[in-house]
């Protein structure tokens, strides 16, 4: 019979239907093989760029994405579902209306649509509050979780700084679903970037460089589909 360690428990959850906008916040979701249902479905990309590389149309590029919110709004049928996404100045446009494209950068961008999600690397990805905490420390400043864009924040109760590290190569138990976390996320300029205000804190990616060898958080990826909603414990599976 296998033993489980209780490491925390779910105290935010999220997607992000449109790549690089604002998240959406949930307090239950279900969980698939390509992660968050309606979790990246959409992403823009700038006229003339390529599908190699990396084409999309992101904070880097376009801080002002961070205030758009977008919204799924027929989860019944997940590969079918309408989004909207609500502007900065209060209105309320479909994801493939050609306004939203024009706002977002004028000299052109296309929309993208891919049901088995547009992710960096893996489709799931989890941080801690203390993780969050001892970077700020680090940076003598407060940091807003949405920064660093997870569909998972996890309250633990370990004292270590970034604990996290210890959960790569483990199988984790949260809710109905169970995930395998595959690797340290890799973080770049955009953690630099206050999701509310557009401001630029280079020290933000300094220390994560310095300190953890450019890394914060985990990604993970589906062993078993389910779902999970706010309060879950997270365990450890022996």
């Amino acid at each position: 019979m296998s033993r489980s360690t209780v490491l925390g428990r779910v105290v935010g959850l999220w997607r992000y239907p449109v790549k690089s906008m604002a998240g959406e916040p949930l307090s239950s979701v279900e969980v698939g093989w390509h992660g968050l249902v309606g979790d990246r479905r959409w992403a823009f990309i700038r006229d003339g760029m390529t599908m190699s590389g990396f084409p999309w149309l992101t904070l880097r590029e376009c801080p002002a994405m961070a205030h758009y919110h977008p919204r799924l709004l027929d989860l019944s049928q997940p590969n079918r579902s309408a989004t909207t996404v609500r502007t900065p100045s209060g209105d309320s446009l479909d994801v493939a209306d050609p306004a939203l494209a024009a706002q977002l950068w004028p000299d052109g961008a296309r929309l993208l649509r891919q049901d088995r999600g547009i992710f960096d690397t893996f489709p799931l990805s989890l941080i801690s509050t203390r993780t969050i905490a001892s970077l700020a420390r680090d940076v003598g400043r407060e940091l807003e979780v949405m920064r660093f864009r997870p569909n998972l924040l996890i309250e633990t109760d370990n004292e270590a700084d970034y604990p996290e590290v210890e959960w790569v190569g483990r199988t984790l138990q949260l809710g109905a679903l169970q995930l395998r976390v595959d690797q340290r996320d890799g973080r770049c300029v955009i953690i630099t970037q206050d999701p509310d205000t557009g401001e630029r804190d280079t020290r933000v990616l300094r220390q994560v460089r310095d300190r953890q060898q450019g890394c914060l958080g985990v990604y993970a990826s589906t062993v078993r589909p389910g779902s999970v909603q706010l309060g879950d414990a997270l365990q450890a599976l022996d």
